[in-house]
C-alpha cells in the first residue's frame, strides 16, 4: 500500500485544521455572547423542557456539545444548577450536536465549498484589523466557519484512495461480516476515536467521509455513531475530576445517560435502521444499504432520531 508517513501526517494536519476551525467558531461565539449566555444557562433550566432547549439551542450555535456539559459540569460546581437542570441541558446538547452532521451532510457534500471557504478566511481576517471588538470576534468566527469546511476538503483529499488501495477496503470488510460482533467492535471504534480526537463532531465527519467513499456500509456507520455518544461524554468526565461532588455527580449522569440510550438503541439496531432505509426510499428514492451516496443523509437522520 503506498500510503506512508507523510500521508498520515497530512491527514493528522486535515483533522487539525478541522478541529481548529470548529475551536475557532466556538471561541468566538462564546466571547460574542459573553455573560449572557451563562446567565441564559442560569435562567433557562428551571423546566426541564426549557432546559433541553437551552442546551440544544447553544450547543447548535457554539458547535460543540462538549463546550455546552463543560459548562453545566462548572455550573452543577458553582451549585447553580441541579442535578435534573444539568441533566435537561445535557439532553438537548446531545440533540444539538446532531446539527453538525447535517451541516457537513447538506453543505460538506452536496455544495462544493472550495469556492467559498478560503475566501470566507480571507473576510474574516479583514474583519480581525478592525478596531470595533465585536467585528474582531465575528471575523474570528467567519474564519473558523471557513476553516472547518477547508479542513474537511483536506480530510476528503488526504484520505488513502480506494481504488488505488484495495487492501485497505478489505480490511474493513473482514471486520464488517461477523454480524451483531461488528456492531460492537465498530461502536468500540467510534467510543474510542471520540476519546481521542476529543470531538464527537470530528468523529461523525470521519464516519461522514468513511462511508461517502465506501469504505464501511451504513449499518456499522450507525455503529460508530452510537459509539461517539459514549465518548463525547469523556470531557466532562474529566473536567470533574477536579470539581465537587455536585459536579461529578452531573458528568456521571450525562455518561449514564448515553450509555444507556446507546444500550436501548442496540436493542433495536436493526429494526431502526430499517425504518431509516424505508424514510430514505420514500424521500430520497435510494437506501442506504446500497448507495454509498445516500448514507450520509440517512447516518444524520439516524443520528438525530437516536438522539
Amino acid at each position: 500500500m503506498d500510503y506512508g508517513i507523510i500521508d498520515i501526517l497530512q491527514l493528522i494536519g486535515a483533522l487539525g485544521v478541522f478541529l481548529f476551525g470548529m475551536k475557532q467558531m466556538s471561541e468566538a461565539l462564546t466571547d460574542l455572547a459573553g455573560d449572557r449566555m451563562r446567565s441564559i444557562l442560569a435562567t433557562m433550566t428551571s423546566n426541564r423542557f426549557r432546559g433541553v432547549l437551552t442546551g440544544f439551542l447553544i450547543t447548535s450555535v457554539i458547535q460543540s456539545s462538549s463546550a455546552t456539559t463543560l459548562m453545566v459540569v462548572s455550573f452543577a460546581n458553582a451549585s447553580l444548577l441541579s442535578l435534573a437542570e444539568a441533566l435537561s441541558v445535557i439532553m438537548g446538547a446531545n440533540i444539538g450536536t446532531t446539527t453538525t452532521a447535517w451541516m457537513i451532510t447538506l453543505l460538506g457534500f452536496k455544495v462544493s465549498m472550495n469556492t467559498i471557504a478560503l475566501p470566507l478566511v480571507g473576510v474574516g481576517v479583514i474583519f480581525t484589523f478592525l478596531k470595533k471588538k465585536s467585528l474582531n470576534q465575528w471575523g474570528n468566527f467567519i474564519i473558523g466557519f471557513g476553516l472547518l469546511f477547508v479542513g474537511l476538503e483536506f480530510l476528503k483529499e488526504h484520505l488513502p484512495d480506494i481504488q488505488q488501495n484495495p487492501q485497505i477496503l478489505d480490511f474493513l470488510q473482514e471486520y464488517t461480516r461477523q454480524g451483531f460482533a461488528s456492531v460492537l467492535l465498530f461502536l468500540l471504534v467510534g467510543t474510542i476515536l471520540t476519546v481521542l480526537i476529543q470531538s464527537s463532531s470530528a468523529t461523525m465527519a470521519l464516519t461522514l467521509l468513511m462511508t461517502w467513499e465506501g469504505w464501511i456500509p451504513f449499518d456499522m456507520a450507525a455503529a460508530m455513531v452510537l459509539g461517539q455518544n459514549i465518548g463525547t461524554t469523556i470531557t466532562a468526565n474529566l473536567a470533574a475530576l477536579v470539581a465537587n461532588y455536585q459536579a461529578v455527580r452531573a458528568a456521571r449522569a450525562h455518561l449514564l445517560f448515553n450509555v444507556l440510550g446507546v444500550v436501548l438503541a442496540l436493542l433495536v439496531f436493526y429494526p431502526s435502521l430499517r425504518l431509516v432505509d424505508a424514510f430514505m426510499l420514500r424521500t430520497e428514492g435510494a437506501s442506504p444499504f446500497f448507495s454509498a451516496a445516500a448514507v450520509p443523509v440517512a447516518l444524520s437522520v439516524y443520528h438525530t432520531a437516536f438522539n
